[in-house]
């Protein structure tokens, strides 16, 4: 497989708080199941999420019908290390982008989802010491052995996606990044523009601010909640969150949401908003609710 031709799903599904959900292994696979008949087929993971239980659980939901495997692209990441207090060797969170280290998150990720190979594999997070050329050895080692067919980065400035790509033979082919209503940075900071530039699509991460739009009382989240329930009444929806993605998905270096719901009712909600179109006044009336202030 090339590395052109790697397709995300227009939703991706999260499943960082899949431990959480204390659901059997038919239950999860029952929800991997309703993902797949919205046509939501990319499942984004992370070594380090439940304290490194996720990916196991959903390996062993998987299992109970693997022939479902060659349905979906499953990604995951690495590079974070956590200080959790059963770990007695960590006593500081890091950040570790060695080869070694890359290497064997990816093996571990591999035995925990019980699969032979990893459709994407990111860097979690920028690290300031990451070596650009042993990531990149890392990188090629995994791509010729099987192992992982396409790589990505989560968190990283053009520049430090610049940086690594000068290594590669292969594109980068997304940035995970937190875009929101809430968390406007990346839409002002060059980082979309450079996602368009090179016509590669972000994941997005948070799109529902962390919850804080539906129950924050900052002035920010009321002014948003506000803004947001009214334009909803326009397009006859009383769920929100439908135009929080609608407002995502207008971005036009073509976001990819991450659904992070293990609720099938929001999960085919969310789904159902690419179905809804803002134009450009209400997209903007959002904007503005976030900024606290018109554009120039």
């Amino acid at each position: 497989m090339s590395l052109h031709q790697l397709e995300l799903s227009q939703f991706i599904a999260g499943f960082w708080r899949l431990d959480s959900w204390n659901r059997s292994p038919s239950e999860t696979l029952a929800l991997i199941e309703h993902y797949l008949s919205l046509g939501v087929t990319s499942m984004d993971h992370a070594d380090i999420y439940g304290e490194y239980s996720c990916e196991a659980l959903f390996g062993k939901a998987l299992s109970l019908n693997s022939s479902l495997r060659e349905q979906m692209q499953i990604i995951s990441k690495c590079g974070i290390k956590p200080a959790f207090p059963s770990t007695k060797d960590r006593y500081v969170n890091h950040y570790d982008t060695s080869y070694q280290h890359i290497i064997t998150s990816a093996e571990n990720s591999l035995s925990a989802l019980n699969i032979d190979y990893l459709d994407l594999l990111l860097i979690h997070r920028p690290d300031p010491l990451m070596n650009a050329d042993e990531v990149a050895q890392a990188f090629e080692q995994l791509y010729q052995t099987g192992k992982v067919r396409h790589f990505g980065v989560s968190n990283f400035t053009p520049a430090q996606f610049d940086l690594l790509q000068s290594r590669l033979e292969h594109p980068l082919i997304t940035n995970q990044l937190e875009i929101s209503p809430m968390q406007l940075s990346t839409l002002h900071d060059g980082t979309l523009d450079h996602c368009q530039q090179y016509r590669c699509p972000p994941m997005a991460w948070s799109c529902l601010g962390g919850g804080e739009i539906f129950t924050g009382t900052s002035a920010k989240a009321v002014r948003l909640r506000e803004t947001l329930t009214q334009v909803a009444k326009a397009h006859d929806t009383d769920d929100i969150s439908q135009i929080i993605y609608a407002w995502v998905l207008a971005l036009p270096s073509q976001p990819k949401p991450i659904i992070g719901s293990g609720n099938l009712d929001r999960i085919s909600a969310a789904v159902a908003s690419k179905q809804i179109t803002l134009d450009k006044q209400q997209w903007f009336s959002i904007w503005q609710a976030s900024t606290g202030h018109s554009v120039p």
